[in-house]
């Protein structure tokens, strides 16, 4: 949707340059008198010298440019300029440091999949021991619920559903607090969301966990289990206790750094169940098979349909059992009777011995290995990238054998994939300026010079995005291709017009300098123009201010930082490259590209 509505705006604003622009230009634009017209370009002999230079700065003298301010501007652009073409190298080297900052800027800004937005909503969830009632759950939850509403201001309701949450048990709960909106409440929501986990610290015990999340629209659609900013890492393998202990130990190494919020995992121990161990030598004397066994037990125990009968047109199952008074004890299974493959039965206290035990309520598989979840929420504005990689640290730490697995899940893994989906778009989006760019200025040179540039506005990007406290997401990074876009914009107006100017006989020196000059004012119109446009992302609040605010801080300081460092850095890249063409390789090549592009250009004509 972004890349269709800004292909869609550019095309209109294209029509409408060679359309309407021209025309009310003509309508309102008043014609100049002969003595401001600005004088000829000068020949290729006046332009070796000052004076040459000098000569097209007349026709400034009556032009609305001749103002105090734009004077300052102007004179301060053209001594940095000429400073920049006279240290060329300076240039190039605080261009390549600029560059390699990206990877320190990027690693202290971190990344995360969303923006942490006040939705006004946020979640308590609650988790008690296996075999807790429905209505003790309800009553816990009620109890937390109303704290909530007696002591943190801003909380509009609750709503309390118990045997619904995390786990699908009558031991899991959770609590959805509603707050009022933005604008009607001093504090905000992440400043409530720690006023609650202060409450639901009273509540937490070893039995009890209480945790608080902000809630997120697509965290259940993904598979995390757990709302708002948070991060979920798999372990599957095929031993449940060594999975279960694996994950308890990841979770102890979490809750010693401060960056992971209610770090817990997904299995649940605790549920009481009864284990049947057949002695297989005694079993096979007696002519009892395993499958005998389980058949006896699930009959006694759960029952099994014989058959059915019939009555006024309706059929009835047959259920065979044991009467429930042998059911409710645990010790009356000794009692039951199997049959034998010898003849007669046999009672089950021969062949199997019974014990008692805890297991997962549940468990859950990842291509048919058994997985435990290790899950943790994160403060705002935390790196997800940051905390994804210590959890994988720490699962390294554990030397886990070869047949277990580890990865990350959920809102994660959601997040890896868009971070590499945006690389392979600034990769095809580098590829497509490029060709574009060679077939306009029929160059395989230029457009070299230009996608330069674009590098340079990452990290003044990052560097924005770092003082304003936030961290680079799915919305901030499409704001990085809008950048690009901007800076490519001002890199042509530059090369195009230092190119006209030496097609008219002017020296390159001194077609570098006025062609800047002379793009100066329509690069600093657009850039002061857009970000004017963007203040208000960048000042908005409400309903999805997170999202527009982060989008217009990167584009904003992005575009305001970098534009000297691009204003200098395209004349002196554009000189390099062409002092590099007296090099034989560069010649060959450059002859080569003239003859394709001087065929394009007959058949062009012919057409």
């Amino acid at each position: 949707s972004f890349g269709l509505t800004s292909a869609a705006a550019i095309a209109v604003s294209l029509i409408v340059s060679f359309t309407l622009t021209p025309m009310l230009a003509a309508r309102w634009i008043r014609p100049k008198s002969p003595k401001s017209q600005a004088p000829e370009v000068p020949s290729q002999g006046e332009s070796d010298n000052a004076e040459g230079l000098e000569a097209l700065d007349l026709g400034h003298g009556t032009d609305s440019k001749s103002g105090w301010l734009w004077r300052k501007i102007d004179g301060t652009y053209t001594w940095l300029l000429r400073l920049a073409m006279r240290f060329r190298w300076a240039v190039v080297l605080i261009c390549i440091l600029t560059v390699a900052s990206i990877v320190p800027l990027y690693k202290f800004v971190g990344m995360a999949f969303l923006p942490d937005e006040d939705e006004s909503l946020f979640q308590v969830n609650l988790r008690g021991p296996q075999g807790t009632s429905l209505s003790a759950t309800q009553s816990m939850l009620d109890r937390i619920a109303r704290d909530i509403r007696g002591e943190v201001p801003g909380v509009k309701n609750t709503l309390v559903l118990a045997g619904f949450g995390r786990g699908s048990g009558s031991n899991n709960g959770f609590i959805n607090v509603a707050l009022l909106p933005v604008a009607e409440r001093k504090k905000s929501q992440a400043d409530l969301i720690n006023q609650v986990r202060g409450i639901a610290k009273k509540y937490s015990s070893k039995d009890y966990q209480v945790t608080v999340s902000a809630a997120s629209s697509i965290a259940g659609s993904i598979g995390l289990g757990r709302g708002g900013s948070g991060v979920g890492y798999y372990i599957a393998g095929p031993n449940m206790a060594k999975l279960t202990e694996y994950a308890n130990a990841m979770v102890e190494k979490m809750k010693q750094d401060p960056i992971y919020r209610d770090p817990d995992t997904s299995i649940e121990v605790g549920n009481p169940e009864v284990r049947v161990r057949i002695d297989r030598a005694k079993a096979a004397d007696l002519g009892v098979r395993a499958g005998d066994v389980a058949q006896a037990l699930n009959i006694h125990s759960a029952g099994q349909i014989t058959s059915t009968f019939s009555e006024n047109s309706k059929l009835y199952d047959v259920v065979v059992r044991a009467e429930e008074q042998y059911r409710r004890d645990r010790s009356n299974f000794g009692n039951f009777a199997v049959g034998s493959s010898k003849g007669g039965t046999v009672d089950l206290a021969r062949v199997v011995k019974i014990d008692e035990g805890l297991a997962p309520s549940s468990i859950n598989r990842l291509n048919r290995q058994r997985q435990v979840t290790v899950s943790a929420g994160l403060p705002p504005n935390a790196s997800e990238s940051d905390a994804v990689a210590k959890m994988e640290r720490f699962a390294k730490d554990l030397n886990m054998p070869a047949e277990y697995l580890t990865g990350v899940t959920g809102q994660s893994k959601e997040l890896q994939k868009a971070y590499d989906a945006f690389l392979y778009a600034f990769l095809l989006s580098f590829v497509f300026m490029y060709l574009i760019l060679a077939a306009q200025f029929e160059s395989f040179i230029h457009p070299i010079t230009i996608l330069l540039t674009l590098p340079l506005s990452i990290p003044f990007a990052l560097l924005s995005t770092a003082i304003a406290g936030q961290t680079l997401n799915i919305f901030s990074a499409l704001g990085i291709l809008l950048l690009f876009g901007i800076v490519k914009k001002n890199a042509i107006l530059q090369i195009d017009h230092t190119n006209t100017l030496r097609a008219r006989g002017l020296a390159r020196y001194d077609a570098i300098i006025q062609a800047n000059r002379d793009r100066l004012r329509p690069i600093l119109m657009t850039t002061l123009a857009l970000v004017a446009g963007m203040i208000p992302l960048t000042l908005g609040s409400g309903a999805g201010a997170a999202t527009n605010r982060s989008i217009g801080i990167l584009v904003v300081g992005g575009q305001s930082m970098c534009l000297l460092l691009t204003l200098l850095a395209v004349p002196v890249f554009y000189s390099l490259f062409d002092d590099a063409k007296e090099f034989r390789i560069f010649r060959i090549f450059g002859a080569a590209s003239d003859k394709l592009f001087s065929v394009f250009r007959r058949k062009r004509a012919d057409a």
